[in-house]
């Protein structure tokens, strides 16, 4: 007669008997999973300190724990850590390929002008490792308005150009004016003003990058941060308000796909006119 219970029935693993293992899968980018306990179906996006960023297909994106809990065809498995990559090129924040162990270069004499410093923060955290390689330095410009005050002071020419970045650059707005006059007068031809068609930088983070449907519409007459802190439900009387509600905005920007088109075109313009061979 067969012992259904074993030689020992006191040996270790009596429970696991006949259970199916449940296998690791490593958590690569844009694997499709399932969380079991509630339904959440998504795409892995990243894998940092323990934890799976997933995104379902309208964009909203939830952070897990690695480990189990998770469904792949109604399969169950655990997640893991992704295998380090020792071969490959690695990719910058901006989607270029690393350079390997190359340092800063020396700045070139031609120089990004970035109206705003929200704007020069989010240059600098896209595009950073980028500029350092090519040499470029991005300076913070008080306003468009000192453009000129600045051309005058310190003039472009073919070895020491200007490329200049500003908001809401649209038909018939103060910005489009200013760079028109620009254009025409005798700095025009070194000197790059471009833009994109937003009110604030803020903005030029995509809302799937927030988790939001869309950016909130600011009645005119309301400043406009103000009015997004306010309807977002964040602190909004002090300036340490705005600032803090800006690095909240900022920390959800990891690559160039986490910004607008119409910001990232107009950057890599002006990587272009600044670092091209003097003419």
């Amino acid at each position: 007669m067969d012992d259904r219970y074993g030689s020992d029935v006191l040996a270790a693993g009596w429970r696991e008997r006949g259970k199916k293992p449940v296998p690791d899968v490593a958590a690569e980018i844009d694997l499709v999973v399932e969380v079991a306990s509630d339904g959440y179906v998504g795409a892995v996006t990243r894998v940092q300190a323990g934890n799976v960023e997933l995104e379902d297909r309208v964009g909203r994106r939830r952070l897990f724990p690695l480990g189990g809990g998770f469904l792949i065809d109604g399969a169950a498995v655990r997640l893991t850590p992704p295998a380090a990559k020792l071969q490959g090129a690695k990719r910058t924040a901006s989607g270029s390929f690393a350079v390997a162990d190359q340092r800063a270069r020396i700045a070139l004499p031609s120089r990004i002008l970035v109206e705003g410093r929200h704007d020069a923060e989010l240059v600098e955290k896209v595009w950073g490792a980028d500029l350092r390689v090519e040499g470029v330095v991005v300076e913070y410009l008080q306003g468009v308005d000192l453009l000129g005050e600045l051309l005058a002071e310190e003039p472009p020419s073919a070895t020491r150009r200007y490329g200049v970045l500003v908001d809401h650059l649209v038909p018939g707005s103060k910005e489009s004016r200013i760079a028109d006059a620009v254009a025409r007068g005798p700095h025009g031809r070194h000197v790059k003003i471009v833009g994109h068609p937003f009110v604030d930088v803020w903005q030029c983070v995509t809302p799937r990058a927030l988790g939001i449907r869309a950016w909130p519409e600011i009645p005119r007459g309301t400043d406009w941060k103000t009015g997004v802190c306010r309807a977002f439900g964040w602190p909004h009387e002090t300036q340490a308000d705005t600032a803090r509600a800006w690095q909240h905005i900022l920390s959800k920007v990891h690559t160039y796909r986490d910004l607008e088109p119409a910001l990232l075109g107009r950057v890599e313009e002006l990587i272009d006119f600044v670092t091209a061979p003097a003419g």
